[in-house]
């Protein structure tokens, strides 16, 4: 009987050592096949944002061979500590968004930012209604304005900057509401709620034959932006970046990116310092607010 323990325990360190090697396998498989998680800032509403965001994940799935999945933030803030905490793995942020996350959170690993027929830059409007008898921003003032989500490039920062720009300040509008959307901005200057309001291009496209007109048009700035979780693997950071540069050239690359913009054509890379003249426009909002 001791002979045969002593036989036992010859092998012993052998086969705990290729146990080893197995649950090392496993589980390098189980973590390069984790699901992550692909966030949205909820500029339009939940179930649009689920469906065009889909077709991105499930190809960034296949591409990186780890299940993707979107998650939509309840409002922008609440995105902005998302990422900013690495609770989510991927974000998909609008520029001003990104900037404040980048001053509370420090910076996070970049993966392209958005190229609309062939230009990685973007702008937005103040709207009013056509019938409307305002011609300028300098006419607002005693009126009724509407913007977006308070964290909003197009639909509140950079809108505020423009009136600012015109010799508008808060106090001199009869008053203005946060209405969360883009669309929503839309629908109050349209019922009248609102003299006027501010949003992206996009969505002044789509509602464009419904009774609104332009009354100013915001500088041009870099577009929207996907950023990383800095908890993830750089093998695996740099394959989402090639998948992304990649997707134009893909079999369902169009079908891709159609389905989050109609006009996107690219995602191509992108720099912090694409952001800075964003930052200058914060920046001069800050010291009108009296924010160090």
């Amino acid at each position: 009987m001791k002979g045969i323990r002593k036989k036992k325990s010859g092998i012993l360190p052998g086969y705990a050592l290729f146990l080893l090697l197995l649950l090392t396998i496993v589980t390098e498989a189980a973590v390069a096949h984790d699901t992550l998680i692909l966030a949205v800032h909820p500029y339009l509403p939940f179930s649009e944002l689920q469906k065009r965001f889909s077709p991105l994940a499930e190809y960034l799935g296949k591409e990186t061979g780890s299940p993707v999945i979107v998650r939509v933030g309840s409002d922008y803030q609440e995105h902005i500590d998302a990422i900013g905490k690495n609770y989510v793995d991927i974000a998909y942020m609008g520029p001003a968004s990104y900037v404040k996350m980048v001053e509370k959170y420090g910076g996070k690993p970049l993966l392209a930012r958005l190229s609309i027929n062939g230009s990685p830059h973007f702008r937005g409007f103040i709207i009013t209604r056509k019938d409307s008898p305002f011609h300028s921003l300098a006419d607002l003032k005693g009126r009724y304005f509407a913007f977006g989500d308070p964290n909003s490039t197009m639909s509140h920062l950079v809108p505020r900057f423009m009136l600012l720009e015109a010799g508008v300040q808060k106090n001199d509008l009869k008053g203005f509401e946060f209405l969360r959307s883009h669309n929503n901005v839309v629908l109050g200057v349209l019922s009248g709620d609102f003299d006027a309001g501010a949003i992206k291009e996009e969505v002044f496209q789509a509602f464009s034959n419904q009774g609104i007109r332009k009354l100013a048009t915001s500088p041009s700035l870099s577009e929207h932006i996907l950023v990383a979780s800095s908890s993830l693997p750089e093998q695996k950071i740099t394959a989402l970046r090639q998948a992304l540069f990649h997707l134009p050239s893909s079999k369902d690359g169009k079908q891709v990116l159609s389905s989050i913009k109609s006009q996107l054509t690219a995602f191509v890379p992108v720099q912090d310092s694409d952001y800075d003249n964003l930052r200058q426009i914060l920046d001069r909002l800050k010291k009108e607010d009296g924010i160090q």
